[in-house]
């Protein structure tokens, strides 16, 4: 995961997981298809219209709230690559890294609609709408290594099968 782009989708300060993936969602039956259940109170239509690369853009503490890893994996099934906030409630931004959702901290300008590319190793994002361009400090090594094997669990089951 070098580079990472895709169609913006804006949010403001402050989105809990609750927003992001319902608590009644949260079923054995549902671990699959999460990704369908994305904002569904507060952007009905968002995971039908999700695709592979999209970029959520917002603003301070996201993914506050409740610390269930089901919220950056509901995002990740709905096509969700990156999220680029001013600030995370630390225990989400530790389950992006987990799973495998690109957490970027960082102050962009950027409408729904628009697209922006991030570049995880160079430490850019890119709003190729607007034409304007944010730097963010990269990642030490050993994450980055993390989000090109698609996150800790991914590592994990990678070395079991490695080590059978």
């Amino acid at each position: 995961m070098k580079e990472i782009k895709g169609r913006v989708w804006r949010f403001g300060d402050h989105v809990d997981t609750d927003q992001i993936i319902p608590a009644e969602r949260l079923t054995s039956d549902n671990n699959d298809k999460l990704g369908t259940f994305v904002f569904e109170k507060v952007r009905p239509d968002m995971a039908k219209l999700t695709g592979k690369g999209d970029v959520i853009v917002a603003g301070r503490n996201f993914g506050c709230g409740s610390s269930r890893e089901h919220a950056p994996r509901a995002l990740l099934q709905a096509g969700i690559s990156c999220v680029v906030a001013e600030s995370y409630a630390r225990i989400f931004y530790r389950n992006c890294i987990n799973t495998g959702l690109l957490p970027v901290e960082c102050q962009v300008e950027a409408d729904d609609g628009d697209v922006m590319s991030v570049d995880l190793h160079k430490g850019v994002i890119v709003n190729r709408t607007k034409g304007r361009e944010w730097r963010f400090a990269p990642f030490p090594k050993f994450v980055q290594d993390l989000m090109d094997k698609g996150g800790l669990m991914a590592k994990i089951k990678e070395e079991k099968r490695c080590t059978k």
